[in-house]
């Protein structure tokens, strides 16, 4: 997603009010918009918490900034910049993490993303973008131009099926249609799951919805999407995101407050930082038991409605 990210920046270059930070990153990659940019590209070097503060007096100026890094380095290494110059300020800075989840594979613990939009949504006035594919980037992008607030883009990599027709951009999409379990997938998570869910037979083939944006108080649930819940009384969520303050969680919260009626939900989320050994995002995910195969198993050895 990073070089869709680059050329939807480009395309809003000409717009002298917007500026780019950096944390010394976007080699090979982001080349194109320092030239359209020329003086508001700015790399601030290793110093995410000193850009941070910077980002949040040039919005404090009117301007409309950006600020980029490695997800861990922009969200962790300066949490306390983003709660006390931006959020506390309900400033509307939008900070850019590249490799979401287990995106950066190998380079292990202090380099994956498992815990980010989680932490950012504790703060005030606070909305976490994670596009499903890489065609939606434009879309993410012109929204969070006129988002008010912290915002926090996600970049990971789209993975749909090949041959697959993506959809338009939407918070919300159904990705395959059945009549089987309905199954709710954070991010680019959700189109590894096309395939295998396409491959089942209608009568069982679960119902796919992904979801890009967050929170759920920003976000609603579609009547759709929440009728087809209640009338099955489960649910499956699938994110590549630790428990603790994950989009699991917080559905849970939104059935509980609402009159929904008894709903199961089995959560399937990133289960640690640490491995015995570490390889791409794919194993990675293996291991938490996040890939298409866990899921299928999931559903069809452990029916929640079974569990009643």
């Amino acid at each position: 997603m990073r070089n869709q990210f680059c050329d939807a920046l480009v395309a809003l270059s000409d717009d002298q009010n917007v500026v780019f930070l950096t944390g010394d990153l976007g080699f090979m990659a982001l080349e194109p918009l320092r030239k359209a940019m020329k003086e508001r590209f700015v790399n601030a070097g290793i110093a995410e918490q000193n850009m941070i503060s910077v980002a949040a007096g040039l919005s404090r100026q009117g301007l409309d900034v950006w600020a980029y890094s490695i997800a861990p380095f922009c969200y962790a290494r300066a949490f306390e910049q983003l709660r006390n110059d931006v959020a506390f300020h309900n400033l509307p800075v939008k900070i850019v993490g590249n490799g979401g989840g287990y995106g950066y594979g190998v380079m292990g613990p202090t380099h994956h993303a498992i815990e980010d939009y989680g932490i950012l949504l504790t703060l005030p006035n606070t909305r976490a973008f994670v596009p499903v594919f890489d065609e939606d980037i434009p879309a993410v992008i012109s929204k969070m131009s006129g988002a008010p607030g912290l915002s926090y883009l996600r970049l990971g990599r789209g993975e749909p099926p090949k041959d697959w027709s993506v959809p338009a951009y939407a918070p919300w999409r159904q990705l395959t249609e059945g009549r089987g379990s309905v199954v709710i997938a954070v991010g680019p998570l959700a189109g590894t799951y096309v395939q295998s869910c396409n491959s089942i037979d209608e009568a069982q083939r679960p119902n796919l919805w992904a979801v890009a944006e967050l929170p759920l108080a920003a976000n609603p649930l579609p009547r759709d999407l929440l009728d087809a819940i209640e009338a099955r009384g489960e649910v499956y969520v699938a994110e590549e995101h630790v428990r603790y303050g994950s989009f699991g969680s917080d559905l849970a919260l939104y059935l509980l407050d609402g009159d929904h009626g008894n709903i199961r939900m089995r959560h399937l989320y990133a289960r640690a930082h640490h491995f015995p050994k570490y390889g791409s995002q794919r194993y990675l995910r293996g291991e938490s038991g996040l890939d298409p195969a866990s899921l299928m198993d999931a559903i069809s050895h452990s029916s929640l409605t079974g569990q009643r």
